[in-house]
Formats: structure tokens, sequence, C-alpha cells
């Protein structure tokens, strides 16, 4: 992954029809009307941004109305964000408008929607799979079926051994969501995303998703899904409301409370909220809640008894974390009557504090002495898996910003970084091309650039480090969050 976002941050520079417009926008108001304090959601920001690293943006809404939302620059409200897991629980939810409008059924088998994909010999437990096992990831499965490089993604999910009866052993499982997402393809011959265009998002104002898909051209379901913040609110608000938004039962009540509720037996630890119990594809929670979540702190949680939805997204590694802070912060402070407001000077600076929230950059602490010998000066790196083969930086404006050039595989690529702040571009990003970043960069110490690039619709942010020493370079890159290992070896680079 470092690999692909090396590449990138170097290369930065239907069928129903709608009645009226759906309004843009949720409902606003001040948190002290709908029942809980400016402070108590300003002590929540705070804590968050000196505690957990790194919050992408957050919203509260609480009674139907949002009472605060934060962005933490280079994210912003217009722009898109990968959900990873969180995805999942719109695949359960185009399972349910499935089931309503008679297009399947949960104990419809899984085999009886592939049978080109099964395996010779099924054996009797893959036979008696349902749907309703894939929704509670009660497959049978000890291990989880891979997708990774196979060309038919249903047919390695059939072929891989089912151990346990169906219903009777909770396991993780991605690649279930994805025969969830082939399954809604199969009986309604559109995808997911398609399918939920007119009966969902359209509804919901959700514009412009998208949604990566395998080979086979469907919908990925357990992962893949893009949206906003407020896209993931309403999401939850809808919920919330049992499936009716502006007067209009778009999701069955009982499916809402099917979904969200216990279906599946999953641990006992009280402290952990991955231990709650699982529904279709909905996670149970502590006090009362439920949600989606996807890697690195995606979230969409509903909580019924205090009548509030909270979406965040983020790019953490511990997600228990940022959901002790909402139980500790925000969960006492939700009030069951409006309380007193606050005076314009606290409205004020609460108000400065969400507009001036941003992703830390790097802070200058060098003299930037060395800077002008090594300004301009190319430094040659040995053949290396990454392709890298020059890094110069160059100033760029009046501004103090500078500029990385790297060689990648025969190409320049250039990456302006702000002093201070977020330059925005576009870049590549692995396989996918033209994706926004935003850089920024300080000499941290007196030999030490240090650059960080934010692929702000994604959870990434990406550290280079290039340290100088004589004449020679060293440069380490390292992500905040991966899969896997999230650091590089380094590489060293001699000057022309």
């Amino acid at each position: 992954m470092i690999k692909y976002l090396l590449m990138a941050l170097i290369a930065c520079g239907g069928a129903f029809s709608r009645a009226a417009e759906p309004p843009k926008t949720l409902p606003r108001s001040s948190p002290e009307t709908q029942g809980i304090s400016t402070s108590a959601i300003d002590d929540f920001i705070t804590t968050a941004d000196k505690t957990i690293d790194s919050f992408h943006s957050f919203m509260l809404v609480r009674h139907g109305h949002v009472v605060a939302q934060a962005y933490w620059s280079p994210y912003a409200a217009a722009t898109p964000h990968q959900l990873y897991s969180l995805s999942k629980s719109f695949t359960s939810t185009a399972v349910g408008l499935a089931i309503a409008e008679g297009k399947l059924s949960l104990n419809d088998p899984v085999l009886k929607f592939f049978p080109e994909d099964a395996p010779a010999n099924p054996s009797e437990k893959l036979k008696s799979m349902r749907v309703r096992d894939l929704l509670r990831m009660s497959t049978g499965h000890q291990t989880e079926p891979s997708t990774r490089g196979q060309a038919n993604w249903a047919q390695a999910f059939l072929a891989h051994d089912v151990p346990h009866k169906p219903g009777t052993h909770f396991l993780y499982n991605t690649a279930g969501t994805y025969m969830l997402s082939a399954i809604v393809q199969k009986a309604t011959g559109t995808t997911v995303l398609d399918y939920l265009r007119p009966r969902l998002f359209e509804p919901l104002g959700i514009e412009n998703p998208t949604w990566g898909t395998s080979p086979q051209g469907v919908s990925l379901g357990g992962y893949g899904l893009n949206i906003r913040t407020e896209d993931i609110a309403r999401f939850g608000q809808l919920y919330l409301q049992e499936g009716k938004w502006r007067g209009k039962q778009l999701v069955s009540e009982s499916w809402v409370k099917n979904a969200t509720a216990l279906q599946t037996s999953n641990g006992s630890n009280p402290k952990s909220d991955w231990e709650q119990g699982y529904g279709y594809q909905f996670w149970r929670c502590r006090h009362g809640a439920f949600r989606g979540d996807g890697a690195f702190g995606q979230y969409c949680i509903v909580m019924p008894e205090q009548d509030a939805v909270i979406a965040i997204t983020s790019g953490v590694k511990n997600m228990q974390a940022v959901l002790d802070l909402v139980w500790d912060k925000l969960l006492p402070a939700m009030k069951p009557a409006p309380l007193p407001e606050v005076d314009n000077d606290a409205q004020s600076k609460f108000n400065h504090h969400l507009n001036s929230l941003s992703i830390h950059t790097p802070e200058n602490q060098g003299s930037e002495g060395l800077a002008a010998s090594v300004l301009g000066k190319k430094y040659v790196f040995p053949t290396n898996s990454r392709k890298i083969e020059s890094i110069t930086l160059e100033r760029e404006g009046k501004a103090g910003d500078v500029t990385i050039v790297a060689r990648l595989d025969g190409a320049d690529r250039r990456i302006t970084c702000g002093r201070g702040e977020w330059r925005k571009g576009r870049a590549a990003f692995g396989m996918l091309a033209d994706q926004p970043a935003a850089a920024s960069g300080a000499w941290t110490s007196d030999d030490t650039f240090t650059a960080k690039v934010c692929f702000h619709e994604t959870p990434f942010i990406v550290t280079f480090t290039l340290k100088f020493t004589g004449d020679k370079l060293t440069f380490d890159s390292e992500s905040n969050v991966g899969f896997g290992s999230t650091k590089q070896p380094a590489l060293e680079g001699h000057g022309e």
C-alpha cells in the first residue's frame, strides 16, 4: 500500500420518479434547543483533536436536527469519504428492500442463485447456507474466504470449506457481504448501487454515490461505497425513524427492527462494542445503540434512547477509543428537555473552534540553514522496488512552500507542500486515477524535511521524511493506517 500511496502522493499537482427534490441538508438547530450543551460538544471535539489521531469529520443529529458538524482541513463537507465496511449496512438495506419487493427471501439457499458457480459436489453444510446466514455473519466458515486475485469471486466463496453448521458460528465475513450484493443483482437484474439509487439514495438526497465493483461487475457490497458525512447521518436518521423519511416508508419498519436487533452472539466482554451482538450487517453497541462501521474509524452510530445519530469519518488505529469518547463525553450530555441558550460570545468561540480544525501539519523546528545547500540538488537512488530514481526539493513561491520533485519509473512527479497549511491538488492513488490530495511540509529539524500528504477522500495520510547527511539523502515513508505494514524500509540516495 505504501508503494501505491507514494506514487499517488508524488503525482499530486432509476425506476422510480420523485415528486419533489429532497432538501440538500438536514435541518439545523442550536445544541441547547435539542437538549445538549455546546460546552459538552466542544469538550468532545477538543478531546478528540488532542487524543485521537485523527478525526476527519463529525456530525451530531439530535431530534432530527444537526446541532454540530466539524471537518478537519483538508477534509470538507462537500467531499465524499471511503466508508469501508460501513458499506455493509447499505448492502443489508438493499437486501431488505429486495425482500419487500418479493425478489428473494431470508430463507433462500445461497446456492439457488449461483448454480453455475457451485462446486461439483457441494457439502451438506454449503447446501444449507441461507441468505439469513450471510446477513448475520454466520455462514459456517472457520476462516474468511479470500477474493484476492480470484477471477470469479462467487466461485471462490462457494469453494471455501464450511466446517460449521450455518447459523451456529459467528465469523466476520466481508466475502459473505459480497455474496449478498451478488444475490441482489441476480434477483433484481441491477447492481446494488443502481438498485439503491431510486429507493434510498435519491429520496435521502445522497448525491453522486460511487461504489467499486468486482471483475463480474457486482458492487463490492462489503466495502467500496463513497459518500459524504451528512449522507451517513441521513442514513442513520432513516434507521432511527424506523425506515420512514419525509412521511414515506422507504424501508419497512420490520426490516429496520430485525436488521438492528441481536441476531448473532459474538462475545461477552461488557467493555467492548464489538462483543454486544450482531444484526443483519449492523453492530449492536453498549447503551442500547447500534451502528454501521468501517475500517480505520468510519461510523454511523444510532442511539434510539437518546433520539440521536452520530456520523464520524477518521483514520484511526484504535476504533474502540472513538466509541469510548462518544459514551464518555456525549452520551451523558444528552438531556430530555431544551437547555438555556449560550450567549453570543460563547457561540462565536465555539464556531471559531469548529472552523479552525485541521489535520496537524508538520511544524518548523529547524533553522532551515541546510535548505540553501540542498534545494535544487538532485539525489539519485539505486534501483529499488518502488521505482524511485531521484528526488529533488525546490522552493515554490514567496510563502516558503517546498515542492518535492521525484522521478518515478521514468517520469517526473511533483507535490507542493504548504508551509503550515494544506496545499490541495489531485493525485493518482494506486490503481485509482485522479484522486484529490493535499500536502504540507516543514523543516522539522536542521537536517530533516518532513512532508505529510492527505488523501482527503480516504482515511490515508502518508508522511515522508527526508534526512540530509553530507551528500546522502535518507528517505522514509509511512502511512497513518493500513491493513498490513504501514512503513517501508528506508532508501538512501546520493547527490549528483
